[in-house]
């Protein structure tokens, strides 16, 4: 079990909260009406090799037991985002590792309507602090592809490093796509990310 967990985390109209399962029917309509919209970005299940069980996608409600028993086993942390006191995205801290590394990586989605009014920025700022501060993780990642310009502008505002490319990283939208690597270490936001975000946005 990760430390804090399960938490809620706000900053003015933003807030983050564990998934439930009774968000059913609003997270399908949020995911209904961007789909076009999320398609480009979201991860796929490659072609099974010859022979091989064909993956189905989860349902809503086997997705929402899958993270939970992983936030139970200490390995993510699995958000919806609020604004204004509606949900509008996801946010998930996955890939937690423990030991010498101390790390995990954010993926994140959020509602087209809603884009460019600092929901996101503000939402990743509000984890990766939480994971700095209470969950005791030493470094932050965020991976994605270099055609994705909306999220490229998430963390270029909250001053994430580029730290380079990896090729063919993810299946997504029928292929492997290479993808770019942000990240953040504890030591580079001692006075904290989501204080790092409002002076930004205050210039």
């Amino acid at each position: 079990m990760i430390p804090s967990w399960p938490v809620v985390l706000v900053d003015g109209e933003v807030l983050l909260r564990p998934i439930k399962m009774r968000d059913q029917a609003v997270w399908r309509e949020v995911n209904r009406r961007n789909r076009e919209w999320l398609r480009p970005w979201e991860a796929t299940v490659p072609p099974a090799p010859p022979g091989a069980p064909v993956a189905q996608r989860p349902t809503f409600r086997q997705m929402v037991r899958h993270l939970r028993s992983e936030a139970n086993a200490g390995r993510m942390l699995p958000f919806v985002i609020e604004y204004r006191g509606r949900l509008v995205g996801q946010l998930t801290v996955a890939g937690i590792t423990w030991g010498s590394m101390c790390s995990g990586h954010v993926g994140y989605w959020v509602d087209n309507e809603v884009a460019g009014r600092g929901v996101m920025p503000t939402a990743v700022a509000l984890a990766v602090d939480h994971c700095f501060r209470v969950v005791g993780l030493h470094r932050m990642e965020v991976c994605i592809r270099p055609e994705n310009g909306p999220s490229r502008r998430v963390v270029e505002k909250l001053g994430f490093r580029e730290e380079g490319l990896r090729p063919r990283y993810l299946h997504i939208d029928g292929a492997w796509r290479d993808h770019l690597v942000f990240a953040l270490t504890a030591e580079e936001v001692p006075e904290g990310l989501l204080r790092r975000w409002h002076r930004a946005r205050m210039q």
